[in-house]
């Protein structure tokens, strides 16, 4: 455990790659495979499930420090993250522990993080004997935090600052260290001697950290393969303004990019599998698309986009979360939200792996299984291309986007390969011009990690009528500089308190920037907007010359394109 909590900590304090990688390969190199394999877990972004209550850390910090949870509470909204929090306030030691990492996760935390999962469940609301039964099961929570508590305090005592910091981010869900998925591959195969692709590859999908999986991974003659495997995903880099004159567009193809799910659709042995850029399988959660892909050839992988789909068009991206959040969707969500796969790429057919090759191979072979035609209804079908005579004719279909139901364009190199990850020239993205709107600042709280005690978290409100509503929340955008002006404005005109939300009065004006609208019954603006972030601080606007509400919920409907 030890080892590990320095290697986090080693990777914390610097910024460079180098000693980034340098850091995890040694580590890859001491460890013992079990622990490795853990490691390797949480650096590519795991978590435990389910985690820790947070309610549960901040009880047993304050009974730890010996001090009244009010003053913990007002020492964690001053540090900003719990996990140092707790574990700079705990009670623990400097003695040496041999504890390995993988005996901490499975005698420490997994046992702990099973023994709080009481304290997660709601009191059952029964119309008879209610209020009996509330007191009853209140009382049962209150009994199982007292023993969480008390035990999360002797696991603490076991060790030094450090550990007990990485160990609260284990609990939270929260070990976020600041390296990519690509450089934790690319440590592991500099340690291991296996190419980063192939390791890429391996590594997609469910997997168990075990020391046996780890040894296997890590082996020249690998034999893990399952039928249910996807392959890496290739993404795209967004598409440079001032780059557009050095390449020829003969070179590339386009099509919309569309705001859906991100999936594979595997067809092997039979099956079907289907699985989202997240590495999540959505068993069961898309049935019309399973039912409709066993028309398809066996040994098949598809990269494209689940959209929710009716009338021919996209329906917004709101809708299809409804499908996301249902592991087994009745029957009217299936008639209300009905869904297609849109495919763009072929990744391997008849069993054999067609990545290396270029992409109009790819495109002429995924256009030879005629999809969407096969299949009835057309729940299956492949993506529209269409090539462009120059720079100028493309953003023209660009700025169409809204209009088809999309958010952009994507450029693929006619001649490129299917590649790992980001790699530059051969995917493109050029994402539809943002709408932008000049909002009033009105809520803000402080950040966290990095931007640990700086008011960073802004929510803004637009004009109806008289009042000001509140619709989006943005916290990326502003400079250092401009957040420390933001920061020291907002603690010295707080108007009240709503625990860690300050309310702040109408003075600040920003101009946001966000990727599509819809409306929504759950917010009072009645609206939702997507992927909002702060362009620039108007010092030149009051706050009477923020936009109104009525504005904004014209850009609801798109124009049609000329």
């Amino acid at each position: 455990m030890r080892q590990f909590a320095r290697l986090y900590q080693q990777l914390d304090e610097t910024t460079k790659t180098n000693d980034k990688l340098l850091a995890m390969q040694n580590y890859f190199a001491q460890a013992s495979s079990d622990d490795a394999a853990w490691a390797l877990f949480f650096l590519l972004g795991n978590k435990l499930k389910p985690t820790l209550p947070t309610k549960i850390i901040r009880l047993a910090a304050a009974r730890s420090a010996n001090i009244p949870d009010w003053l913990f509470e007002e020492t964690y909204r001053w540090v900003g993250d719990l996990a140092e929090t707790a574990a700079a306030m705990a009670l623990g030691t400097d003695a040496e522990n041999d504890e390995t990492l993988h005996q901490t996760i499975t005698q420490s935390i997994i046992p702990l993080l099973s023994s709080a999962k009481g304290s997660k469940r709601k009191p059952r609301k029964s119309s008879e004997q209610k209020a009996t039964e509330q007191i009853a099961q209140q009382s049962i929570l209150e009994e199982t935090e007292r023993v969480v508590v008390q035990r999360l305090n002797e696991l603490w005592s076991r060790y030094d600052q450090q550990e007990r910091f990485v160990f609260n981010k284990l609990l939270t869900g929260n070990l976020r260290v600041g390296v990519s998925t690509k450089l934790v591959t690319k440590s592991l195969s500099l340690w291991c001697g296996v190419a980063v692709d192939e390791l890429s590859h391996r590594l997609m999908g469910d997997w168990e950290p075990s020391a046996e999986f780890f040894d296997q991974l890590t082996a020249t003659n690998y034999q893990g393969s399952s039928p249910a495997k996807p392959y890496p995903f290739c993404l795209a880099h967004p598409l440079p303004d001032n780059q557009t004159q050095e390449r020829f567009t003969i070179d590339y193809v386009a099509e919309w990019k569309w705001d859906g799910i991100r999936a594979q659709l595997i067809r092997r042995s039979g099956r079907t599998f289907l699985w989202s850029r997240g590495e999540e399988l959505l068993d069961g959660r898309f049935p019309e698309i399973e039912l409709a892909s066993q028309s398809l050839p066996d040994g098949l992988v598809l990269d494209g986009e689940i959209l929710a789909f009716g009338d021919e068009v996209p329906l917004p991206f709101t809708l299809l979360q409804k499908r996301i959040q249902r592991k087994k969707p009745s029957p009217k969500i299936l008639q209300d939200v009905p869904v297609v796969f849109i495919a763009f790429d072929i990744l391997e057919h008849e069993g054999q792996d067609h990545r290396s090759e270029p992409y109009d191979v790819r495109r002429n072979l995924l256009e030879s299984l005629e999809l969407g035609r096969r299949s009835t209804p057309r729940t299956i079908r492949s993506s529209e291309v269409f090539s462009f005579e120059d720079w100028k004719s493309l953003f023209l279909r660009k700025d169409q986007a809204r209009h088809y139901g999309a958010e952009g364009l994507m450029l693929k190199h006619r001649q490129g390969r299917y590649e790992v990850g980001r790699v530059t020239g051969v995917w493109w993205k050029a994402k539809v011009t943002p709408y932008t709107v000049d909002a009033v600042l009105v809520y803000a709280q402080r950040g966290h990690g990095r931007r640990a005690g700086l008011f960073s978290d802004y929510t803004f409100a637009l004009w109806d009528q008289d009042q000001l509503v509140p619709f989006a929340k943005a916290y990326s955008g502003l400079t250092n500089e401009e957040l420390g002006q933001v920061d020291r404005w907002i603690k010295e005109n707080t108007k009240q308190r709503f625990g860690p939300v300050h309310e702040v009065p109408a003075h600040i004006v920003m101009e946001l920037a966000f990727e599509n609208i819809q409306e929504s019954t759950r917010h009072k603006s009645g609206i939702a907007v997507r992927f909002p972030r702060i362009l620039r601080w108007r010092h030149d606007k009051r706050p009477e010359d923020a936009d109104r509400l009525d504005v904004i919920k014209k850009m609801i409907k798109p124009e049609s394109p000329t």
